[in-house]
Protein backbone atom coordinates (compact mmCIF):
# COMPACT_ATOMS: atom_id res chain seq x y z
CA UNK A 1 0.00 0.00 0.00
CA UNK A 2 1.51 3.57 -0.84
CA UNK A 3 2.61 6.23 1.67
CA UNK A 4 0.57 9.63 1.58
CA UNK A 5 2.69 11.57 -0.11
CA UNK A 6 0.32 13.89 -1.81
CA UNK A 7 -2.97 14.62 0.19
CA UNK A 8 -4.95 16.14 -2.53
CA UNK A 9 -4.33 13.06 -4.68
CA UNK A 10 -4.76 10.55 -2.79
CA UNK A 11 -8.35 12.21 -1.78
CA UNK A 12 -8.82 12.62 -5.67
CA UNK A 13 -8.37 8.97 -6.20
CA UNK A 14 -10.26 7.85 -3.02
CA UNK A 15 -13.22 9.77 -4.56
CA UNK A 16 -12.92 8.60 -8.27
CA UNK A 17 -12.77 5.10 -6.95
CA UNK A 18 -15.80 5.67 -4.73
CA UNK A 19 -17.66 7.33 -8.07
CA UNK A 20 -16.69 4.40 -10.20
CA UNK A 21 -18.33 2.11 -7.49
CA UNK A 22 -21.47 3.84 -6.67
CA UNK A 23 -21.87 4.36 -10.15
CA UNK A 24 -21.53 0.71 -11.08
CA UNK A 25 -22.66 -1.12 -7.65
CA UNK A 26 -24.75 1.81 -5.85
CA UNK A 27 -23.87 3.14 -2.43
CA UNK A 28 -25.21 0.18 -0.50
CA UNK A 29 -23.33 -2.71 -2.07
CA UNK A 30 -20.14 -0.69 -2.37
CA UNK A 31 -17.84 -1.33 0.53
CA UNK A 32 -14.94 0.72 1.69
CA UNK A 33 -12.69 -2.46 1.13
CA UNK A 34 -13.72 -2.94 -2.29
CA UNK A 35 -13.39 0.71 -3.02
CA UNK A 36 -9.84 0.93 -2.25
CA UNK A 37 -8.79 -2.86 -3.36
CA UNK A 38 -7.91 -0.94 -6.72
CA UNK A 39 -6.49 2.08 -5.44
CA UNK A 40 -3.16 1.19 -3.67
CA UNK A 41 -4.14 4.10 -0.22
CA UNK A 42 -4.44 2.59 2.80
CA UNK A 43 -7.60 2.44 5.03
CA UNK A 44 -5.96 4.65 7.29
CA UNK A 45 -5.58 7.88 4.36
CA UNK A 46 -9.21 7.19 3.73
CA UNK A 47 -10.23 7.54 7.31
CA UNK A 48 -7.83 10.97 7.16
CA UNK A 49 -10.03 12.39 4.13
CA UNK A 50 -13.05 10.78 5.40
CA UNK A 51 -14.54 9.67 8.59
CA UNK A 52 -16.88 7.13 7.36
CA UNK A 53 -18.63 6.34 4.21
CA UNK A 54 -21.21 8.67 4.08
CA UNK A 55 -18.91 11.54 4.44
CA UNK A 56 -17.52 10.05 1.24
CA UNK A 57 -20.76 9.76 -0.55
CA UNK A 58 -21.33 13.28 0.41
CA UNK A 59 -18.22 14.24 -1.27
CA UNK A 60 -18.46 12.53 -4.10
CA UNK A 61 -21.80 13.83 -4.69
CA UNK A 62 -20.97 17.50 -4.49
CA UNK A 63 -17.17 16.93 -6.58
CA UNK A 64 -17.31 14.16 -8.57
CA UNK A 65 -21.45 13.97 -9.94
CA UNK A 66 -21.30 17.49 -9.65
CA UNK A 67 -18.26 17.43 -12.52
CA UNK A 68 -19.95 14.68 -14.53
CA UNK A 69 -23.34 16.88 -14.73
CA UNK A 70 -21.27 19.67 -15.65
CA UNK A 71 -19.15 18.10 -18.19
CA UNK A 72 -21.82 16.15 -19.65
CA UNK A 73 -24.58 18.86 -19.92
CA UNK A 74 -23.74 22.40 -19.27
CA UNK A 75 -19.58 22.83 -20.11
CA UNK A 76 -21.14 22.80 -23.99
CA UNK A 77 -22.90 25.51 -23.45
CA UNK A 78 -20.53 27.97 -21.93
CA UNK A 79 -20.73 31.06 -24.23
CA UNK A 80 -23.51 29.81 -26.59
CA UNK A 81 -25.27 32.51 -28.02
CA UNK A 82 -27.90 29.65 -28.59
CA UNK A 83 -28.18 27.75 -25.66
CA UNK A 84 -31.38 25.64 -27.48
CA UNK A 85 -29.32 24.90 -30.21
CA UNK A 86 -26.24 23.61 -28.07
CA UNK A 87 -28.34 21.50 -25.82
CA UNK A 88 -30.07 19.73 -29.58
CA UNK A 89 -25.89 19.46 -30.46
CA UNK A 90 -25.26 17.84 -26.94
CA UNK A 91 -27.98 15.17 -26.78
CA UNK A 92 -27.30 14.19 -30.19
CA UNK A 93 -23.84 13.71 -29.03
CA UNK A 94 -25.12 11.34 -26.41
CA UNK A 95 -27.26 9.30 -28.50
CA UNK A 96 -24.18 8.38 -30.63
CA UNK A 97 -21.25 8.10 -28.27
CA UNK A 98 -22.75 7.16 -24.90
CA UNK A 99 -25.03 4.27 -25.35
CA UNK A 100 -23.42 1.92 -23.55
CA UNK A 101 -22.88 3.70 -20.65
CA UNK A 102 -26.59 5.36 -20.60
CA UNK A 103 -28.35 1.99 -20.55
CA UNK A 104 -25.73 -0.24 -18.21
CA UNK A 105 -25.05 2.19 -15.99
CA UNK A 106 -27.81 4.83 -16.54
CA UNK A 107 -27.22 8.46 -14.98
CA UNK A 108 -25.10 8.54 -11.29
CA UNK A 109 -27.02 11.46 -9.93
CA UNK A 110 -30.40 9.67 -10.72
CA UNK A 111 -28.99 6.14 -9.07
CA UNK A 112 -27.88 8.23 -6.30
CA UNK A 113 -31.39 9.87 -5.93
CA UNK A 114 -33.27 6.78 -6.32
CA UNK A 115 -31.70 5.00 -3.43
CA UNK A 116 -30.54 7.09 -0.79
CA UNK A 117 -33.06 10.39 -0.77
CA UNK A 118 -35.45 8.54 1.11
CA UNK A 119 -32.91 6.88 3.56
CA UNK A 120 -30.36 9.75 4.26
CA UNK A 121 -31.34 13.25 5.03
CA UNK A 122 -27.93 14.30 4.50
CA UNK A 123 -26.98 12.94 1.51
CA UNK A 124 -30.92 14.04 0.04
CA UNK A 125 -29.68 17.35 0.52
CA UNK A 126 -26.02 16.99 -1.11
CA UNK A 127 -27.99 15.32 -3.88
CA UNK A 128 -30.49 18.22 -4.47
CA UNK A 129 -27.85 20.59 -4.09
CA UNK A 130 -26.38 19.06 -7.43
CA UNK A 131 -29.70 19.18 -9.36
CA UNK A 132 -30.13 22.93 -7.94
CA UNK A 133 -26.76 23.16 -9.82
CA UNK A 134 -27.68 21.79 -12.90
CA UNK A 135 -31.36 23.35 -13.24
CA UNK A 136 -29.89 26.89 -12.09
CA UNK A 137 -27.04 26.55 -15.03
CA UNK A 138 -29.45 25.71 -17.86
CA UNK A 139 -31.69 28.69 -16.65
CA UNK A 140 -28.92 30.79 -16.95
CA UNK A 141 -27.98 29.65 -20.97
CA UNK A 142 -31.51 29.90 -21.72
CA UNK A 143 -31.44 33.66 -20.18
CA UNK A 144 -28.78 34.11 -21.93
CA UNK A 145 -30.51 33.04 -25.22
CA UNK A 146 -33.22 35.53 -24.45
CA UNK A 147 -30.59 38.29 -24.59
CA UNK A 148 -29.45 37.10 -27.80
CA UNK A 149 -32.85 36.89 -29.75
CA UNK A 150 -32.36 32.52 -29.38
CA UNK A 151 -34.51 32.09 -26.57
CA UNK A 152 -38.57 33.80 -26.61
CA UNK A 153 -38.95 36.63 -24.26
CA UNK A 154 -41.82 34.97 -22.34
CA UNK A 155 -40.34 31.74 -21.65
CA UNK A 156 -39.76 31.29 -17.67
CA UNK A 157 -36.57 30.15 -17.70
CA UNK A 158 -36.74 28.34 -13.93
CA UNK A 159 -39.75 26.44 -15.45
CA UNK A 160 -37.80 25.36 -18.61
CA UNK A 161 -34.54 23.85 -16.81
CA UNK A 162 -36.47 22.19 -13.91
CA UNK A 163 -38.58 20.54 -17.44
CA UNK A 164 -35.47 19.81 -19.50
CA UNK A 165 -33.56 18.20 -16.22
CA UNK A 166 -36.71 15.90 -15.36
CA UNK A 167 -37.05 14.73 -18.96
CA UNK A 168 -32.97 13.74 -18.94
CA UNK A 169 -33.31 12.02 -16.01
CA UNK A 170 -36.60 10.17 -16.69
CA UNK A 171 -34.86 8.79 -19.96
CA UNK A 172 -32.04 7.33 -18.46
CA UNK A 173 -34.37 5.90 -15.48
CA UNK A 174 -36.46 4.55 -18.37
CA UNK A 175 -33.48 2.98 -20.48
CA UNK A 176 -31.60 1.85 -17.83
CA UNK A 177 -34.83 -0.08 -16.29
CA UNK A 178 -36.20 -1.26 -19.34
CA UNK A 179 -32.65 -1.96 -21.08
CA UNK A 180 -33.50 -0.35 -24.08
CA UNK A 181 -31.75 2.38 -26.05
CA UNK A 182 -34.64 2.99 -28.50
CA UNK A 183 -36.60 4.48 -24.93
CA UNK A 184 -33.35 6.55 -24.22
CA UNK A 185 -34.25 7.91 -28.07
CA UNK A 186 -37.60 7.81 -27.64
CA UNK A 187 -37.61 10.42 -24.67
CA UNK A 188 -34.65 12.56 -26.24
CA UNK A 189 -36.82 13.18 -29.23
CA UNK A 190 -39.34 14.73 -26.94
CA UNK A 191 -37.19 16.65 -26.05
CA UNK A 192 -35.54 18.20 -28.99
CA UNK A 193 -39.36 19.10 -29.69
CA UNK A 194 -40.24 20.76 -26.16
CA UNK A 195 -36.73 22.38 -26.70
CA UNK A 196 -38.04 24.08 -30.64
CA UNK A 197 -41.43 25.43 -28.13
CA UNK A 198 -38.80 28.01 -26.94
CA UNK A 199 -37.91 29.26 -29.75
CA UNK A 200 -39.28 32.95 -29.93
Amino acid sequence: MTKERDPAKTRRIILQAAFDSFHRHGFHASGLADILASTGVTKGALYHHFPNKLALGQAVVDELVGDYVAEWWLNPLDGMDDPIGGLAQVIQRRLSKDFPAILSLGCPLNNLAQEMAGVDKGMRQHIEGVYRFWRKGLARALRRGQQTGKVGANVDTDEAAAFIVAAIEGAFGQAKAAQSLDIFSECMAGLSGYLKTLRP
